[in-house]
């Protein structure tokens, strides 16, 4: 058995071209992740709202304060991203969309969607 010399591995994640279904994929992971790790401030912010009128004041004053915007931006494309990518793979698994084409489409939908409906909320938000 000849030997053969083993290879490097190349990881640059930033070298690889990944297709739209991938970033999708990606996306839904890792959306998913940053609204496990948000839940222990959301539930923390309901419970200040829901104690009485003075909590939901400092909730309300918390949300608003500026340096916590670019988070919750990050929090709501995470929420749109995860909801549309999870249609998108229930519709899979019912056998709609599987071949290249359509699968590279929806991908496509659900990447650039979540982006573009993250950034209407944030101009309506300023606005």
């Amino acid at each position: 058995m000849p030997h053969h010399a083993e290879r490097p591995i190349f990881l640059d994640l930033w070298r690889i071209r990944m297709p739209a279904p991938a970033w999708a994929s990606l996306g839904h992971r890792v959306s998913g992740v940053l609204l496990v790790l948000a839940l222990p401030g959301a539930l923390y912010l309901l419970q200040l709202s829901l104690r009485d009128a003075q909590g939901y004041a400092q909730a309300q004053a918390l949300l608003g304060a500026p340096w916590l915007q670019p988070l919750l931006l990050v929090l709501v494309w995470a929420l749109l991203h995860h909801a549309l990518a999870g249609v998108r793979f229930l519709l899979l698994d019912l056998g709609l969309g599987q071949r290249w084409p359509s699968a590279r489409r929806s991908a496509y939908v659900v990447n650039v969607l979540g982006v573009a409906l993250t950034l209407l909320i944030a101009v309506l938000r300023v606005a």
